[in-house]
């Protein structure tokens, strides 16, 4: 029962239980997804977001026991759809109370009028993770008409002394780098020619792409960027870190012209090594999409990577808003 409940927003005086919740949920439900506050507190104030209305706390007393985000696309898709990213989670100890069912609902009736406001006349869709197969999450996404549309495969790798000497051999006049804010403008341009063909990818707008090249958590002197003679970067990867001692990939790409020529493969490389000689981590990670058509699973593959888990990518798709009529209200 929810009746006893608190339903707020969620605010900047939230991050501290906000984080120890995402912590309890990374570890019950083994996504492992830890947030630090600071990482959190960017999510609030990124500029795509309306906390006061795309956001829900659910409190118990002074414990902070439910939360829900959404994400609505700045851009729609090929066909013409609006993403929409529903997130949040339940602590164990509260779960069967209905809150998942409850916050499901406030998410999705604010998706619709989100979609609305920012996209009049389009359809979207709503996409969630499923977590693990066999997750409470899974099952609660498939009672609500959700299906799994794509399975994302977590793969580790730990970095050792020898690491640092790995090497690659480049084409004529590429060179490899860290990159550097000079490098901002290029890397986002080559991220939307990169990730074009790619499944569920939106090109990120210059502000988006701004909030992550300058995060929290972005590690530039350990990601790298192959670029040509002219200064237009080839290939990328770019990476971050959420805990201590592991190195994140937060994307790896390539520019559709250059492929084929190893580049994706020596970015890496490179970032392996510069990851290894630094001394900061034992472990670097990265998800991928277990049906990438560049081929990227068994790039990783060769480079030492091995599989740690997979998780479902879920999706519904919703009518337009003039076939849905107004959103229901969003109580508070």
């Amino acid at each position: 029962m929810t009746d006893n409940l608190r339903w707020t927003s969620l605010r900047v005086d939230d991050i501290e239980p906000w984080a120890a919740l995402t912590h309890h949920l990374a570890v019950v439900d083994r996504t492992d997804e830890f947030y630090s506050p600071e990482d959190l507190r960017e999510e609030l104030e990124s500029h795509d977001v309306e906390p006061e209305r795309d956001t829900f706390a659910v409190w118990d007393g002074d414990s902070l026991v439910g939360f829900g985000q959404l994400w609505i696309s700045e851009t729609r898709d090929a066909e013409g759809l609006v993403r929409c990213n529903l997130d949040g989670g339940v602590h164990a100890d509260h779960r069967g109370r209905g809150i998942g069912r409850h916050l499901m609902e406030r998410l999705e009736a604010r998706a619709t009028e989100a979609v609305s406001e920012r996209h009049p006349g389009a359809s979207h869709y709503l996409r969630a993770s499923g977590g693990r197969d066999g997750s409470s999450a899974q099952r609660m996404l498939e009672h609500r008409g959700y299906e799994i549309a794509r399975y994302f495969n977590a793969l580790t790798r730990p970095l050792t002394p020898s690491d640092a000497d790995a090497s690659a051999e480049l084409p004529p006049g590429v060179t490899l780098r860290s990159p550097h804010d000079g490098d901002e403008a290029a890397a986002h341009a080559a991220h939307c020619a990169a990730f074009v063909d790619h499944w569920g990818s939106l090109p990120p707008s210059a502000q988006s792409w701004h909030e992550m090249w300058t995060g929290n958590s972005a590690r530039m002197d350990v990601s790298t960027i192959a670029v040509d003679a002219d200064g237009a970067v080839l290939a990328y990867a770019l990476c971050g870190q959420w805990v201590d001692n592991e190195l994140y990939v937060n994307i790896v790409g390539t520019v559709p012209d250059s492929r084929g020529r190893g580049l994706g493969s020596a970015v890496l490389a490179r970032t392996i090594a510069v990851a290894a000689q630094s001394g900061a981590y034992g472990l670097i990670e990265l998800d991928v999409d277990s049906e990438s058509l560049t081929g990227a699973v068994r790039l990783y593959e060769r480079l030492g990577f091995a599989l740690k888990h997979t998780t479902s990518a879920m999706r519904r798709t919703e009518p337009s808003s003039r076939q849905h009529g107004e959103a229901p209200p969003v109580s508070r």
